[in-house]
């Protein structure tokens, strides 16, 4: 139980539109609702936490998504990385990413018109969340319930033998 008032401060902190600290507003996060780039937009970096990323116009920065999509159509352009987590990413044709594109837990379709100027990185399938994001947390438990286990083994009272 002393877990949920943690959890409740950090989203509150990551609910805090970022928005507000960006520079005329060019930067757009969401949590929970996609984010849809227009054909004539232009916008700095754009992320996205549990929804999808929709660009027909111009990101001059970063797109990245936390379980959800991102899908570039119309000659959509992404300046910077394109990089998704659980989840997939689609370049339709004519678009162009000019930095790297890393997909982790999901797959990518590309359209042979579609130009990469980075380097494709796919981790296809859910083994690499686990791996990323729950092995971690495995091994913290596991180190914290050795390190319980120590301290009440030499806690414990000693037995007097009997005679």
């Amino acid at each position: 139980m002393r877990l949920l008032p943690g959890l409740a401060l950090f989203l509150c902190i990551m609910a805090i539109p970022r928005a507000a600290f960006a520079d005329g507003g060019q930067e757009r996060t969401h949590f929970g609702h996609d984010i849809v780039v227009g054909p004539n937009e232009q916008v700095g970096d754009v992320i996205c936490f549990g929804c999808t990323i929709r660009v027909h116009g111009h990101v001059t920065g970063d797109a990245v998504t936390f379980g959800g999509a991102i899908v570039v159509e119309d000659d959509g352009q992404i300046a910077g990385d394109a990089t998704t987590f659980g989840g997939g990413l689609r370049l339709g044709k004519g678009v162009t990413v000019a930095g790297d594109v890393t997909v982790f837990g999901g797959g990518i379709r590309r359209d042979p018109a579609a130009t990469v100027h980075g380097d494709v990185t796919v981790f296809s399938g859910r083994i690499w969340l686990f791996l990323i994001f729950g092995l971690p947390f495995v091994l913290l438990g596991s180190f914290i319930a050795l390190i319980v286990w120590f301290v009440r083994r030499l806690l414990r009272p000693a037995v007097p033998a009997t005679v």
